[in-house]
């Protein structure tokens, strides 16, 4: 699916968990298993709205949208006790690590704009250090005071590169609609990879789609192509 609008730029944002990081299964087993805990079952619409949030905005998601028997305090803590166990071993998606690696030897300004905190983005990024340190910063939701779908974490991002980048110049490159729609509220263009869980609707209001980042074409938006 592609939009004909599209516009060259020159700096890349890139989201993390479930586009960078394979991070999306262990997050959905992990707030399964608390949900459960307190007495129900992770639903796909609650899923869905969880994609892209930051971590409290998520666990309240759970609690007040669930009903579940316990303080959103309650389910931070074992949310973060079980993820802090999981999430050191987590790997590459398809394509990010040959794509990130392409973009800084092009030498194309690129950063992370993730909803994890500082904490969790430590936990995630500490066997992948030689790759996280090829981007020129790395923009954490304890960041922010407004999360995703808020543009506010983009704008910053943008605005940390030097010289700043102005939106209009930036593509992001996100999996989930609340990404999507904070990016295109930042007056940015968007590559969306959406998961399966992923309606039509919210897949179409991406620049393009694509199924995995394999697949993505830098040339269309007028940076350098891949050589093989």
């Amino acid at each position: 699916m592609a939009n004909s609008n599209i516009k060259p730029v020159t700096h890349v944002l890139f989201d993390m968990d479930g586009l960078l990081l394979n991070t999306e299964i262990i997050y959905e087993k992990v707030f399964q298993e608390v949900c459960l805990k307190f007495g129900k079952a992770l639903t796909p619409e609650a899923r869905i709205k969880l994609l892209g949030s930051t971590e409290r905005r998520s666990c309240e998601i759970c609690v007040n949208d669930l009903k579940l028997n316990c303080t959103v305090d309650e389910f931070v803590k074992d949310f973060r006790e079980l993820s802090q166990q999981r999430l050191p071993n987590v790997d590459f998606m398809p394509g990010a690590e040959r794509l990130v690696r392409h973009l800084h030897a092009n030498n194309v300004p690129i950063c992370v704009a993730t909803s994890s905190g500082e904490e969790s983005v430590k936990i995630k990024t500490q066997n992948h250090q030689e790759v996280f340190k090829l981007f020129h910063h790395i923009t954490k939701g304890t960041d922010v005071k407004e999360g995703k779908p808020s543009p506010e974490i983009f704008l910053l991002a943008a605005s940390l590169f030097e010289p700043k980048a102005e939106p209009l110049n930036c593509l992001v490159v996100e999996d989930a609609p609340n990404g999507v729609q904070g990016a295109i509220s930042a007056g940015m263009q968007v590559v969306m990879v959406p998961g399966s869980l992923i309606s039509e609707e919210n897949r179409s209001k991406a620049t393009i789609a694509i199924k995995s980042l394999e697949e993505f074409k830098p040339e269309l938006f007028g940076l350098p192509s891949f050589k093989n």
